[in-house]
């Protein structure tokens, strides 16, 4: 982990810049994005009762943002068809984006484990995240079907492992489970 990366939340001045981080991030980084579907998501996920502001955070180097994620608030689902249980327990890490100038040095771990810890303080049972399992393995997420939460959706249908949890402290999701639906959003 670095020690000269720092997490702060993201402010309405940041916009900007958040938004040239993740076209470039996901153009340069993806096969799968060229980042508006993502800015798209972001925008909505600020218009939603799910958003957290002060888990939505820029990553600094020098006083230059250099990453962008946030944490918001994320139902699990009864059912594979939604239904959602909105207990407040489980926050959703997505997306996250790090500027293309940085990539492989160490951004996003660091940012990560910044912002998880952050999110402990906040005293959420657990964090969820949809994507590359090489990485997020690296910060302690584990497939979410060991904690009884199940992927409906995406990429996790090709490949079960891309969709992970995280407990924030030993046994926080012991009485949880369900399903991940995104139909509380259109751009998921």
């Amino acid at each position: 982990m670095r020690n000269d990366i720092t997490i702060r939340p993201e402010t309405p001045k940041d916009y900007k810049d958040i938004v040239s981080l993740i076209l470039r991030s996901f153009k340069e980084g993806t096969d799968y994005s060229d980042g508006s579907d993502i800015i798209a998501l972001i925008e909505e996920i600020r218009m939603s009762e799910y958003y957290i502001p002060e888990l939505s955070f820029v990553a600094e180097l020098n006083g230059k943002i250099v990453g962008h994620f946030l944490f918001s608030h994320f139902p699990l689902s009864k059912a594979k068809e939604g239904g959602h249980i909105n207990d407040g327990s489980i926050v959703m890490l997505a997306p996250v984006s790090v500027h293309a100038d940085y990539f492989h040095k160490h951004i996003g771990i660091t940012m990560l484990k910044l912002g998880i810890a952050e999110v402990k303080k906040h005293g959420f049972k657990g964090i969820n995240v949809e994507g590359d399992y090489h990485f997020y393995n690296r910060v302690g997420f584990k497939t979410s079907s060991e904690y009884g939460i199940y992927p409906t959706s995406g990429i996790p249908m090709n490949e079960p492992r891309c969709m992970m949890c995280m407990e924030t402290y030993e046994g926080s999701l012991e009485n949880i489970s369900g399903y991940v639906v995104y139909d509380m959003y259109y751009n998921a």
